[in-house]
């Protein structure tokens, strides 16, 4: 099963065997046992590529929630001893405010060692999607207060709004505030059409009767707040995040749409590295 989790994400055989320290021809030879005790080919395999049929679709998603299962058990009799191990998977959206999460991913790897840290930057539905997934442990998403997490378990860490950034030449810099609807009139750049980031936007755009031209869609702040300093629009972003933007004025926004930041783990329960990481947060779980 790992064999073919592995060749499904690398794309191809020798990316694979390289990833689980085999030679090619002794994971080739363990997925074809594996296909024939299965009685279906898992992969089309031609001279350029490798892609998955519908069987290997289907086994896939379950193949890894088993081997995650299996270092799930491994890491839950770990920690019986006293020792907490395995791994820790964190996913967060690029505006992260309510905690340093350097600072504490820092901290964590510093008091436990042997657990394997990692880190996914991603936009909120995907991150809650791969969490569900069992692919991350824990996941730092910015939702609408009304949203639902379905699937996993969430605390709300903060409650905020969303302000305007401009450049130091846009006439709305040197305000202070400026109304919902002097926005609407602006060109956005803004996130992706239906990810969680845009609905935060747009909700509030909605709940005053007001529509908006989106001319830029990206995928993280750091590029939305290049092309806001290039004059090419009007940006929206937490208000927590909005000072770390270098060269850009921000303005708050009346009536402002409004964002909760979450962390969230799996719906079955943290593994002990993520309940360690968690509860150095402050985070109760049970």
């Amino acid at each position: 099963m790992r064999y073919v989790v592995a060749v499904a994400e690398t794309g191809g055989f020798t990316r694979a065997a390289e990833r689980c320290h085999v030679v090619q021809s002794a994971l080739s030879h363990q997925i074809a046992r594996l296909e024939k005790e299965l009685g279906a080919r898992l992969f089309h395999r031609t001279s350029r590529s490798v892609r998955l049929t519908a069987a290997g679709e289907a086994f896939v998603p379950v193949a890894r929630q088993a081997l995650q299962a299996a270092e799930r058990a491994r890491a839950e009799v770990e920690a019986v001893t006293g020792e907490v191990r395995g791994r820790l998977a964190v996913g967060a959206i690029s505006t992260v405010g309510a905690i340093d999460l350097a600072r504490e991913l820092g901290a964590f790897r510093a008091r436990y060692p042997k657990v394997r840290v990692s880190l996914q930057m991603e936009m909120s539905d995907p991150l809650l999607e791969r969490v569900r997934e069992g692919a991350l442990d824990v996941a730092f998403v910015g939702l609408v207060p009304g949203a639902r997490a379905v699937g996993v378990r969430e605390k709300v860490l903060a409650r905020g709004e969303l302000v305007a950034v401009v450049p130091p030449e846009h006439p709305l810099a040197g305000r202070e505030w400026t109304t919902l609807g002097r926005v609407a009139r602006e060109t956005l750049v803004d996130f992706t059409a239906g990810s969680a980031a845009r609905r935060q936007r747009e909700e509030a755009f909605r709940a005053a009767g007001l529509t908006a031209e989106v001319a830029f869609e990206v995928t993280t702040v750091e590029f939305l707040a290049e092309l806001v300093r290039a004059g090419l629009g009007v940006g929206m972003v937490p208000e927590a995040f909005a000072g770390r933007l270098a060269g850009l004025r921000t303005v708050r926004v009346r009536p402002a749409p409004e964002r909760t930041e979450r962390v969230v783990w799996s719906g079955l329960g943290p593994s002990p590295a993520a309940a360690a990481f968690l509860a150095g947060l402050g985070v109760e779980t049970g």
